[in-house]
């Protein structure tokens, strides 16, 4: 059986590599939700993550977004968005369209049943996400987001110059 990524630093002695740890255990709890919400996409919708994601972003924008744009969004290359987006199409969930005389600019869309579909998926991935975390009662959760946040910050004030963009800041 494979290890949690934070046991590599498990035979440390208490209190020390605590950044590292930490770091580790976030990781592999990230790891283990995404695999877990990527195999029951797979399963329960036929969907991958990327294309997950890719409905996500077009559902907060109803007059769509340049394909660049969902690129930077989504973190996936150009290349890839292209493959997520015809594919999304063949399916009947995204619209392509070409606005004005501009033939090299490509705006995706989500078609009423694209809109629909989502709707149904993030319905049941937030559920999933409830379930995943059922154990945690809501008073942890508000513990946990405040401690997050301070993580965050911390992160943000020791990033390298240029490294994080303004909604990162």
């Amino acid at each position: 059986m494979a290890a949690d990524l934070e046991t590599i630093a498990d035979d440390k002695p208490e209190g020390t590599k605590q950044e590292l740890r930490l770091w580790l255990q976030m990781l592999s709890t990230t790891k283990l939700i995404s695999q877990e919400i990527r195999r029951r996409l797979r399963s329960e919708f036929g969907a991958t993550l990327p294309q997950f994601d890719l409905l996500a972003q077009l559902y907060r924008e109803p007059d769509g977004l340049r394909l660049g744009e969902l690129s930077k969004r989504t973190m996936v290359t150009n290349g890839n968005i292209t493959g997520l987006v015809e594919r999304l199409e063949a399916d009947g969930l995204v619209r392509r369209e070409t606005p004005g005389a501009d033939r090299r600019v490509t705006v995706a869309r989500l078609t009423d049943t694209g809109r629909e579909a989502f709707a149904r998926m993030a319905l049941v991935h937030e559920n999933w996400l409830c379930d995943m975390m059922k154990d945690i009662d809501s008073a942890m959760i508000r513990t946990l987001f405040a401690e997050m946040e301070t993580l965050k910050k911390s992160v943000r004030n020791h990033l390298s110059e240029g490294e994080a963009g303004p909604a990162d800041r």
